[in-house]
């Protein structure tokens, strides 16, 4: 067999299969087409939901923890975009099952079984942040109502804390380095907890002398009159003959 017979038959071949793999191509663009379209709808759904109800929030307590960030980033656009790719991901598995592809479509059922707490773990970072702002924010208010001095101290490592905590909670749902990061975390959670007590211990002192100063204050002034009481007795001469006085005025 001659070259010109090879690259007929090479040709010959490559048709007869793209021939017989043709309706499972058109069935795979059909899935995929599908697939888009309702993507498409159901993001934009979900881009009006959440714009009526996440980003009103997200615009009032983002703006501290995110600045400028928070008015372009916002709740609506990325929960559309993370909805949109995910039903594209589902169609695109059943179209990689549709053409035959079974390593394609396992490892697409994989990652879309992964995809949720990948979700979960972003939605805790992006709002650990925003709690760990109010929750400074209440503990800086409530410091600066009992005249404590180091309240931006435990404002701040509360913050921290709510942080911390949620970075380790985001890497758990994903699965990554589960013991190393515990570990982590317990090294951080006895931090904070050394710096928060040392915070209001120090925070605290002035309020604690103010208090032990009160205290000692009124005993010394009960214990004044308590000496008082025992050094007058209970028959003052004075209060008998004031008595009698009375009584013979009372007589007459």
């Amino acid at each position: 067999m001659n070259l010109g017979d090879t690259l007929v038959a090479s040709f010959n071949q490559v048709v007869n299969d793209l021939v017989t793999a043709l309706p499972a191509l058109i069935g795979a663009l059909i899935i995929l087409l599908v697939g888009y379209v309702l993507a498409r709808v159901v993001s934009t759904i979900v881009r009006k939901l959440l714009q009526r109800t996440a980003d009103p929030a997200f615009a009032k307590h983002g703006d501290e923890a995110y600045g400028a960030a928070a008015r372009s980033l916002t709740p609506s656009s990325v929960g559309a975009l993370v909805v949109f790719w995910v039903i594209m991901l589902v169609f695109l598995t059943a179209a990689a099952n549709f053409l035959g592809w079974p390593q394609v479509s396992q490892l697409l059922n994989d990652f879309v079984g992964w995809l949720p707490n990948l979700i979960v773990a972003v939605i805790i970072v992006i709002a650990a942040p925003i709690v760990g702002r109010i929750v400074r924010g209440a503990i800086e208010a409530s410091a600066s109502q009992m005249g404590m001095s180091s309240g931006r101290t435990l404002g701040r490592v509360a913050e921290m804390a709510v942080i911390a905590f949620a970075v380790v909670v985001a890497i758990n749902q994903v699965g990554i380095a589960s013991d190393l990061v515990n570990i982590l975390f317990i090294g951080v959670v006895a931090a904070l907890a050394i710096g928060f007590g040392l915070a209001f211990g120090l925070g605290g002192r002035d309020v604690a002398g103010q208090v032990t100063e009160a205290w000692y204050s009124s005993s010394k002034d009960a214990a004044a009159k308590v000496k008082a009481q025992a050094a007058s007795g209970p028959g003052d001469p004075s209060d008998a003959s004031g008595a009698s006085t009375s009584s013979t005025t009372v007589s007459r």
